[in-house]
């Protein structure tokens, strides 16, 4: 009886292109999250959220990429309680691994916009959340029906993002590992990987793969070799710019990106630019998600799925309400 109540929860809450997850952990009551959280507190926040980072975004779509990417980096580090957005010396901000986000100011609008209408009620984690979600779809993504109910953290630390945050020469063993201490399987990484599908890299992120790669190959022999040809034009070896962003997506390179499934194609072309993107394909334990992700309507509905699992990772349900997302409450 529970197995069919099961499935028909699965068939009504999947509706209108927007992904419920019904099943495990995370479903309503699970560490006090739940959907339509704020539906009698203030039952306008997701809609002036979801403007809010609209208005920011017709301003600069590629923040778009940046804000879920920030999502991605606040979950990974003490959880999802928007620590990652509070301002001071050695914060997360400051950490190495953190320099090129990028979308603050979206979630300041949001904020602000919710602030006005329902004070002290909508938490910056939560908000970072929605918004990680709508700048998904403004980049041609599937939406998701986002849980509410997180609280904001008060601990931020640069030494615990660069030691938290897996690094991009981290392999299939590495990944498996880092993912799974937060509770989130291999193929869910496989999974969420594939928002690098709207990312950018920078030379010094990859450079190692093109010069002196080891002992044996003087360049990665799991790259292409006229896309290593292609990459070593864009950073010389001694005088490569920093600043230069590499997209990750070689099918559909655009200023912003398209959230589609088409970074499964390039790791297929073996073009992923960082070794924990290519290592995805070569890896014999991960090639068939990959594989099966190559199907855009499955990837969207997959990641809808996982960002509602990695939503759930360390959720603190006692704690702040900021006023301010970049600063504790006095």
């Amino acid at each position: 009886m529970a197995q069919f109540r099961s499935l028909v929860l699965v068939a009504l809450l999947t509706f209108s292109g927007v992904v419920v997850d019904a099943h495990g952990p995370g479903d309503d009551g699970y560490v006090g999250l739940r959907d339509n959280y704020y539906k009698s507190s203030c039952k306008d926040a997701e809609k002036v959220i979801k403007k809010a980072v609209q208005a920011e975004l017709a301003k600069n779509l590629k923040h778009a990429a940046g804000v879920l990417r920030m999502h991605f980096h606040d979950c990974f580090v003490e959880g999802c309680d928007a620590s990652v957005l509070l301002d001071g010396p050695d914060t997360e901000k400051t950490a190495l691994v953190n320099e090129k986000l990028a979308g603050y100011e979206v979630i300041d609008a949001a904020k602000a916009a919710v602030e006005e209408i329902c004070p002290g009620v909508v938490s910056c984690a939560d908000i970072l959340a929605y918004a990680a979600r709508d700048s998904t779809v403004e980049l041609n993504g599937t939406a998701w029906a986002v849980q509410g109910g997180r609280k904001d953290g008060t601990v931020s630390l640069a030494s615990r993002a660069e030691a938290e945050l897996p690094p991009p020469e981290f392999e299939v063993s590495q990944l498996i590992d880092s993912f799974a201490r937060r509770g989130l399987s291999a193929k869910q990484m496989v999974v969420l990987s594939g928002s690098h599908t709207v990312g950018v890299g920078h030379c010094d992120k990859f450079v190692s793969r093109l010069y002196n790669f080891n002992s044996t190959f003087f360049t990665d022999p799991s790259i292409d070799p006229a896309y290593a040809t292609e990459l070593k034009n864009i950073c010389p070896q001694h005088t490569f710019n920093t600043t230069i962003e590499v997209f990750m997506d070689v099918i559909t390179p655009t200023s912003a990106g398209v959230f589609e499934a088409n970074y499964y194609k390039t790791l297929q072309e073996h073009k992923g630019l960082f070794t924990s993107d290519q290592s995805l394909f070569d890896d014999s334990r991960t090639r068939a998600v990959v594989t099966s992700l190559l199907n855009n309507r499955r990837f969207q509905k997959e990641f809808g799925k996982a960002m509602r699992a990695m939503g759930r990772v360390g959720v603190k349900t006692e704690g702040q309400i900021r006023t301010n997302c970049s600063a504790v409450n006095a």
